[in-house]
């Protein structure tokens, strides 16, 4: 035992040298950039996501599950009523509607902008299917849209699986299985298309991002870059941002997975740290708006020169 000991506290600096690391990137945080009313707060911060106004949607374990703002913050709704366990992401698809993943429900929900809810994804009562199931998902994480409204699911924490659904909601295809392997995953912790279609998943246990064709089809690998536990996609500039939850920070990739620098000071409570980056999204202006889980609250970069 001890023998195990001293060789995994040799083996430990050698791990730390193989992630990689960048530059500072010229971004710079909005203070208090989320305008809440008076006495209101958010609970832990899972998702966010902008829709085709560059307006910013919070997903979050609050009293408030749901809050609009305008890209200057300004609260514009909150939804009086949101059906879930516990929030995990959140996207919105091509036609405007909101989707949320309900990750201890094990459900995908679709509704529309003003919170009326049209189409669950789910087990009656909500209870958790298994890797073959169609219908139902087991700690599910996170959705992503194709241009014409079909949609995939990652799931998750237990069925370590991508499920693809058309827009009706009806389950097409899905590819993984629990391991460590090329196709295989740990926790599929997010999902995200580039501009080509190609598939990039988080598999955050296994500290890398795997890369598929649409249909499932395994074509390579990202590693050293942490863990990713959100991943998003810029079109403006054909790169990939990661919150490595791990090590407390945002990182900018090319779509080779080369590191092009690093957003964020670090591990802290005040503005411009990190404590638990999970999801982020990204405006038409470049704007990137980071979601944490222990700091509760949602932040807004902008880049800089």
């Amino acid at each position: 035992m001890i023998k195990q000991i001293l060789f995994v506290a040799a083996l430990a600096p050698a791990l730390m040298a193989q992630l990689a690391t960048g530059p500072k990137l010229p971004y710079k945080v909005v203070d208090n950039w989320a305008k809440l009313p008076k006495g209101w707060n958010f609970g832990e911060v899972s998702g966010v996501a902008v829709d085709k106004n560059d307006h910013v949607w919070v997903f979050n374990r609050g009293p408030h599950g749901v809050v609009e703002f305008d890209r200057d913050g300004k609260m514009l709704q909150s939804w009086p009523e949101v059906p879930i366990v516990s929030s995990h992401g959140i996207q919105i698809d091509p036609d405007g509607n909101v989707w949320l993943v309900d990750v201890a429900g094990h459900a995908v929900m679709k509704f529309t902008r003003e919170g009326k809810l049209l189409m669950v994804i789910a087990n009656a009562g909500k209870t958790a299917g298994d890797n073959q199931s169609k219908t139902a998902f087991n700690r599910p994480t996170g959705l992503r849209f194709f241009p014409n409204g079909d949609f995939l699911v990652s799931d998750g924490y237990v069925n370590s699986r991508v499920a693809k659904f058309g827009k009706d909601g009806v389950w097409q295809m899905q590819w993984g299985s629990k391991g460590t392997g090329d196709g295989q995953f740990d926790l599929v912790h997010d999902v995200v298309l580039d501009g080509k279609g190609k598939v990039y998943v988080a598999d955050r246990s296994n500290n890398r991002v795997q890369i598929f064709t649409e249909d499932g089809k395994f074509l390579s690998k990202w590693t050293n870059l942490g863990s990713p536990w959100g991943l998003a996609y810029s079109t403006k500039e054909n790169v990939m941002f990661l919150c490595d939850g791990v090590n407390n920070r945002v990182i900018k990739v090319d779509m080779n997975g080369k590191m092009l620098g690093e957003i964020g000071g670090g591990l802290g409570k005040t503005s411009g740290l990190f404590e638990f980056p999970h999801h982020m999204a990204i405006d038409s202006q470049g704007a990137i708006y980071v979601a944490e889980i222990r700091n509760w609250r949602v932040q807004k970069f902008v880049p800089g020169k």
